[in-house]
């Protein structure tokens, strides 16, 4: 049965010294944060939920306000500051609203006598089992403060990476775009202006500048149809990657045949494989259950079936380098790194250093690929501008020239 999620009251009262308190509370039900109130010592006049912004709403909570929550807990508990009284101040020093909310619940759950990790499984939006995998390790082997700390380190890299990924798709998809449009409006509203000019001087035009107004008329004719099926393609293209198993391996797959692109991916899947498996072994998680969390973690389903695969090699008793081998698909000093960890006991400290050079590896091609896009897209956006203008002009030289 699912749970009413927790809402935000305004609390009016007075404490135990007769000062009197106000503030923000979470709870399901006013009686129930009366309730929690009166534990806290303090005498309620006056409870009422929150209102909502009637434009807006909340603002997103996003893996990177995770990691820096998950940072600050793992600063306060080293400080020595008790778990509950840690989510007060991070809950406090918070400026998304909807981030303080979350705190200020699982805050709720801790102070009532529930685990960490179970307090987070409430919220799997936002803690995968992975997070609270390790965090439940770290409750049973008293070092909740260095798992965090170690979570938090693996969240900062493995969002930093992602900002990488993000950063080299992004750039060139967004320029392209800029440029359709731009063409698009030229082609829609500049482009007839000139045609109209045109049509008085009663000589043949140029074949480019013909070539230009044919399409001039059919972006003029078709332009909202063009538009609704690319807004069509785009939601069918996301809901087929999301369901469709399939789909979603040979999408993956032709990536990782794009040139640049493909290398990106390809190393940024192995750092992600590097980073999880070091993390989660370092942890004490077992390397079976371990491998199970970081298959997710890879980002691409090829390599998340590849890594299911190892798994079940590594549950028969195939050592991990072996069954990574057999794959075919992960780099030579991946395979050369594991196997030195393994014989000499230190694979997570391995993994993690294959991790480090795989993340610079991305960092390097994703500046080598901007310095690399940025000339082509200049030259891309002249040849498309300056050839309209050029197909405009055109005739009017034609003119001047008779004249």
């Amino acid at each position: 049965m699912a749970t009413h999620a927790p809402d935000v009251f305004l609390y009016k009262g007075v404490d135990k010294k007769g000062k009197k308190v106000e503030g923000e509370i979470t709870g399901t039900s006013s009686a129930i944060v009366k309730a929690q109130l009166l534990k806290q010592g303090i005498r309620v006049q006056n409870v009422r939920k929150k209102p909502k912004p009637l434009f807006g709403g909340k603002k997103k909570i996003k893996p990177l306000d995770i990691a820096i929550f998950t940072r600050q807990m793992a600063t306060m508990m080293k400080a020595g500051v008790p778990l509950v009284q840690s989510f007060d101040i991070v809950a406090d020093g918070v400026d998304n609203p909807a981030l303080a909310e979350l705190i200020r619940s699982i805050r709720e759950d801790v102070a009532a006598g529930s685990g960490f990790a179970l307090s987070l499984r409430k919220h799997p939006k936002y803690f995968d089992d992975l997070f609270c995998n390790l965090v439940e390790s770290g409750e049973q082997s008293g070092s909740l403060e260095t798992m965090l700390d170690r979570i938090a380190t693996y969240k900062e890299k493995t969002e930093r990476l992602k900002a990488k990924i993000k950063k080299a798709m992004t750039y060139p998809i967004a320029v392209i775009v800029v440029a359709i449009v731009v063409t698009g409006i030229l082609l829609v509203k500049v482009v007839p202006q000139f045609a109209e000019t045109f049509s008085s001087f009663g000589a043949d035009l140029p074949a480019f500048t013909l070539f230009v107004l044919g399409l001039s008329n059919i972006a003029q004719e078709h332009w909202l149809r063009a538009l609704v099926v690319v807004i069509a393609a785009g939601f069918i293209f996301k809901r087929l990657k999301q369901r469709n198993k399939s789909f979603a391996v040979l999408l993956d797959r032709l990536v990782l045949r794009i040139p640049v692109i493909g290398q990106i991916v390809y190393q940024s899947i192995v750092a992600r494989f590097s980073r999880t498996l070091s993390t989660t072994f370092a942890a004490g998680v077992p390397l079976i259950d371990a491998l199970e969390s970081v298959a997710g973690a890879t980002g691409n389903a090829i390599y998340e079936s590849a890594v299911l695969r190892v798994r079940d090699e590594v549950a028969t008793g195939t050592q991990l380098n072996v069954a990574l081998r057999q794959t075919k698909m992960f780099p030579s000093m991946l395979l050369q790194m594991t196997t030195i960890g393994e014989e000499s006991g230190s694979l997570d400290e391995m993994l993690d250093k294959v991790a480090t050079y795989y993340e610079e590896a991305v960092d390097n091609l994703v500046d080598s690929l901007t310095s690399l896009l940025e000339p082509m897209i200049m030259a891309v956006l002249g040849i498309l501008v300056g050839g309209l203008m050029v197909a405009m002009y055109l005739p009017i030289f034609q003119l001047g020239q008779v004249v």
